[in-house]
């Protein structure tokens, strides 16, 4: 009942040996891994203003300044990022780059960052595209949460459907928005260049409160230190090119450089363009407008919407209401509701490599139908979904929490690449590559210095305006990551079956399929307990997945020399219970009369949260079995060392508690009772007659 409905939803499932078909070219890529950079010019030049108006209106013609600071931050991080390309593309990007150069705390702290990261790169992406498109709508601001969360589902189903799907789909938006901001840069120029309009933006009118009339000194520099870092949400984004490397066609790497080049390009020239209109049409911003943004001298009051910094420069350049403003205002919204899709490819792709590692779920490193790991695609949206709530789409708001995990990223990863660089210069003698190695450890160098005085920077201006929520999330992810890690460390180690003539202790009797996974403790057990069981017949299965994984198997089984026959059966869509229950069927009807019998190994655990972390496909394929006729399942527990602990309670609930104990009431004897019962003889307690009396 549950199939119709998902292929409705997200098209036909496809074989693994299809997944060449969803690799995209460079003007796919494009829109799908930079559309976050490309969208920040919607709010990132208002985040500029926003701060600098605390000083009031004089102080935004430092803004030009702050440009120009973005601008060569911008062409570093780009420039640093092509040489981890060339280098890394393995798609690990900063996490793989932090790991292998600086180990793996430094590692889990750039994997910790960049999981927060995206799921903040959703929540302000979606919520500042539901205020763009409120100016427009009324309706949308007024249920802005609840369009956001909307919006979040939407984007959840088109990107369970494939990378290479959905980047047919929003590639047309993000290239209108791009066509749409480069018209308004340049008609806004030849009307002020050519024919001298006086352009104004709807605030052009207002004024700013402010308690002071100006800042100096320390203050002044501090204000435009905030300002900066807020202006620096335009290079969110830039390392998920890095993370998407296996994605691109080959040349892999060389598509994936160039991306990046065109990205960073016209990410600065339209961030640039609109902070020049800006300034030029007299945008008006204030970070309280209710309180600071005036109009005719009195303050707007709680009820005034204030619009984007680009709605209201393309109102004064186009006319407020004309077709192309209408035409720039969708495409903003769309776009920024689309910038999300760059944490869409993004978190997955890092989920996986995180769960191959061991430091989450191994759940997240399965494929979907759709050949995406979906399941990553699921939590980002459950984790993006409660951040728009609980902030109520409020951008200004969430903006506070973005840029210091993308930074944290940023400056662990240019320090590997240093060091990467440093070692591959110890054996290298052929003098051009020498020069070329040199070259690109100066820019990785600079990168370095550059993004960490950045890191500095934001921790120092935005800690108390809602970053140190970014940094408590890294904390709880790398505790973890770390905890999960150990967890899967310490059960690898308990299972493990180092000594090729261990076998399990024989049990009792029993037969048939054994469905193997891989040779540990628990596979050893079963297979014994199999052999024991005298059956007819007695084979082991399992399912190819992963074929580097079943070759493997396949040479540990005949290098342990286990007598038992080994049939592996192919699974195209990455499936693991239709497999068993298709060739179980086969077996069933050559031979109906014939009862199959499957042993499924199992892990006993003691603890809730390990459930979450095992027995998940033994689970889904036992209750399949169950409702196959003819088919007798069999699990062959193996109890882990945490199991002790649920023993141990549930020893103590029976002293508590012990079985039978409500049903036979209080046992305390009372005077002149003679009915008391003796648990050890069986006999009733109560005024009834004894057995004696009943003879």
């Amino acid at each position: 009942m549950t199939d119709v409905p998902k292929r409705l939803l997200l098209g036909r499932a496809l074989r693994s040996d299809r997944l060449s078909e969803t690799l995209i070219p460079k003007r796919i890529a494009l829109p799908v891994f930079a559309s976050d950079p490309l969208s920040s010019v919607a709010y990132a030049p208002g985040e500029v203003l926003l701060v600098l108006s605390i000083a009031g209106v004089s102080a935004y013609h430092f803004s030009p300044w702050i440009a120009v600071a973005v601008v060569v931050l911008m062409f570093t991080v780009v420039a640093s990022y092509r040489q981890n390309v060339r280098a890394y593309p393995s798609g690990g990007g900063d996490y793989e780059v932090a790991t292998t150069n600086l180990g793996r705390r430094a590692g889990l702290t750039v994997a910790s960052a960049l999981l927060v990261d995206y799921v903040l790169t959703v929540a302000v992406s979606i919520s500042s595209g539901v205020e763009n498109l409120g100016s427009a709508v009324p309706f949308v601001v007024e249920h802005k949460t609840l369009c956001a969360v909307g919006v979040i589902v939407l984007l959840t189903l088109m990107n369970l459907r494939g990378v290479r799907e959905s980047g047919k789909l929003f590639a047309v938006p993000t290239y209108c928005f791009v066509l749409g901001v480069f018209a308004l840069l340049a008609w806004g120029a030849v009307r002020a260049g050519v024919f001298g309009d006086e352009m104004r933006a709807p605030s052009a009118s207002y004024g700013i409160h402010t308690d002071e009339s100006g800042l100096s000194g320390f203050a002044l520099a501090f204000l435009l230190l905030r300002s900066f870092s807020s202006g620096c949400a335009a290079l969110t984004g830039v390392e998920a090119i890095s993370n998407g490397v296996p994605a691109f066609r080959k040349p892999k790497s060389k598509n994936a450089a160039n991306t990046l080049a065109m990205m960073g390009l016209i990410a600065v020239t339209m961030f640039c363009g609109v902070i020049a209109l800006a300034l030029a049409t007299h945008v008006r911003m204030a970070e309280d407008p209710a309180d600071n943004l005036l109009i005719d001298g009195v303050p707007a009051g709680a009820g005034h919407h204030q619009d984007p910094v680009i709605s209201q420069v393309a109102a004064a350049v186009f006319g407020d209401g004309s077709l192309p403003f209408i035409y720039l205002a969708a495409a903003t919204a769309l776009v920024l509701f689309l910038a999300a899709n760059t944490a869409y490819n993004g978190f997955p792709l890092l989920g996986s490599i995180l769960a191959q590692d061991r430091y989450l779920p191994r759940q997240l490193h399965t494929r979907g139908d759709r050949l995406t790991f979906s399941n990553g695609i699921v939590l980002l949206a459950g984790a993006a979904a409660i951040l728009v709530v609980v902030y109520e789409a409020d951008s200004t708001r969430l903006i506070q929490l973005y840029i210091v995990g993308v930074f944290v990223s940023f400056t662990l990863s240019q320090t590997g690449m240093v060091r990467h660089w440093n070692r591959l210069l110890r054996t290298e003698t052929d003098p051009a590559r020498r020069r070329r190695m040199h070259r690109s450890r100066a820019i990785n160098a600079f990168g370095a210095f550059f993004t960490g005085l950045v890191l500095v920077v934001v921790l120092v201006t935005k800690f108390s305006h809602g970053a140190w929520v970014s940094l408590l999330g890294m904390a709880l992810f790398y505790v973890l990551m770390t905890a999960i890690r150990r967890h899967y460390d310490s059960v690898s180690e308990e299972l493990s079956a180092e000594d090729p003539g261990e076998r399990a202790p024989r049990p009792a009797r029993v037969h048939a399929m054994v469905l193997v996974s891989k040779i540990h403790k628990p596979t050893l057990r079963a297979l014994t307990y199999a052999r024991l069981m005298r059956s007819d017949t007695l084979e082991a299965v399992t399912v190819n997945m992963d074929q580097q994984e079943t070759d493997q198997l396949r040479a540990q089984w005949d290098e342990r020399g286990i007598d038992i026959p080994l049939t592996i059966l192919d699974s195209p869509y990455r499936e693991i219970a239709r497999p068993v229950i298709d060739y179980v069927r086969r077996l069933r009807k050559e031979s109906p009369r014939d009862v199959v019998s499957v042993f499924i190994p199992e892990y006993v655990v003691g603890h809730w949260y390990e459930h979450v972390l095992h027995n998940q496909s033994a689970l889904r394929l036992k209750t399949r079995l169950l409702f196959t006729p003819g088919v007798m399942v069999t699990s062959v527990p193996y109890q882990l060392e945490s199991s002790e602990l649920a023993k141990r309670r549930a020893r103590r609930r029976e002293q508590w508690n012990a079985p039978g104990s409500v049903r036979r009431g209080p046992a305390a004897r009372t005077p002149g009772h003679k009915g008391t019962g003796n648990r050890r003889t069986g006999r009733r307690s109560g005024t009834g007659p004894s057995q004696r009396d009943g003879k």
